[in-house]
């Protein structure tokens, strides 16, 4: 847990149905410096296996209101992301005047995790 915003786990196999990962984020335990949460995504052992994304069916990122399980957005990548292995799905930021949340679909994707770690200034 990271000042509200917590992973449930980590499907490494891609098996099953709906939300292998779900990134559960309490907005009012985020300390109110932070002003925004990269949704980061990449492939367990991708270049070892020769993955990308572009290999990955049905692969989205959503946000669900936790309390009433509304989707209030989501993101779907499309076949064109052939050749990332790291993507940053969205992001989770706070408003101008800092007075709520919002979410923007990115779908920007890196070559490898070593990229995006690099673009962020994350050793890896």
């Amino acid at each position: 847990d990271f000042g509200g915003v917590k992973l449930t786990g980590d499907n490494k196999t891609g098996a099953g149905d709906g939300d292998d990962e779900q990134i559960k984020i309490d907005l009012e335990a985020v300390d109110p410096s932070v002003k925004s949460i990269d949704i980061a995504v990449t492939i367990y052992k991708a270049a070892e296996r020769n993955q990308n994304f572009g290999m990955v069916s049905k692969s989205f990122c959503r946000i669900v209101d936790d309390a009433t399980g509304t989707e209030l957005a989501r993101l779907d990548l499309q076949e064109d992301v052939s050749v990332e292995r790291a993507m940053i799905m969205g992001s989770v930021y706070r408003s101008a005047d800092g007075t709520e949340w919002k979410f923007r679909a990115t779908g920007q994707g890196y070559e490898d995790q070593e990229k995006l770690s690099k673009n962020y200034g994350v050793a890896v």
